[in-house]
């Protein structure tokens, strides 16, 4: 089908890699939680173009001259881990001065506009999608083996994959938002839940770091 080979086995190894935790998903279900749907799915779409990105460097072969140039890999790579440990820095921030104000009561309409206009939800979603080279690596790695070399137009099969991987996408993280704006009363109910969850976090955002840090080409 449009140079695609194996599709069902394709969908299947997607739905599994889509649901495997990560930054960009657990992102979008903190600002879902915390803003609500509407400010959820900003951050989405944020993803959804980073990954659009990817996938275009990724056919055209940019994924590949990553994994050939260590020195290029590992600019890629540090300053990926670098802005993940900066926004894992913000988190625990805001959850130590949630911890110190547990016992405090502020309106909840004070306390949701602040940090609106200064999250700036989609560019941060962007950003962490873009400076993540081992999803560069995986694109390429996960796609070649379903395209068809002798396909006169290997671009539509790309396109076919990548739009497959989009719905998968657009379904999880669907959930993931509906499911963080169900956990937004109890965190504005409960002071101490909330610094809890943002501290949990901040903590994985740092985990993320570090493990891109050791990640090799």
């Amino acid at each position: 089908m449009l140079g695609v080979i194996d599709l069902p086995t394709y969908l299947a190894g997607l739905v599994l890699i889509v649901l495997l935790p990560g930054p960009n998903s657990l992102y979008v279900l903190s600002v879902a939680a915390r803003k609500g749907v509407r400010t959820g799915y900003t951050a989405a779409a944020g993803v959804w173009c980073g990954d659009t990105v990817l996938m275009t460097l990724s056919a055209a072969g940019v994924a590949s001259l990553l994994q050939a140039n260590a020195v290029l890999f590992g600019i890629v790579k540090y300053a990926g881990a670098g802005y993940l440990t900066w926004l894992a820095i913000g988190m625990l921030r805001a959850a130590w001065g949630m911890w110190r104000t547990r016992h405090e009561r502020v309106a909840e309409s004070e306390t949701d506009a602040a940090p609106a206009a200064e999250e700036r939800p989609f560019r941060r979603a962007l950003v962490i999608s873009l400076f993540n080279p081992k999803a560069i690596l995986f694109f390429v790695a996960f796609f070649v083996q379903f395209v068809d070399p002798g396909y006169a137009y290997p671009a539509l099969s790309f396109v076919v994959l990548g739009a497959f991987a989009q719905l998968a996408s657009f379904l999880y993280l669907t959930a993931l938002i509906f499911s963080g704006t169900k956990l937004a009363a109890a965190f504005r109910r409960r002071k101490r839940l909330s610094a809890g969850a943002t501290t949990a976090a901040g903590a994985l955002f740092l985990g993320f770091a570090v493990k891109l840090t050791l990640a090799s080409a």
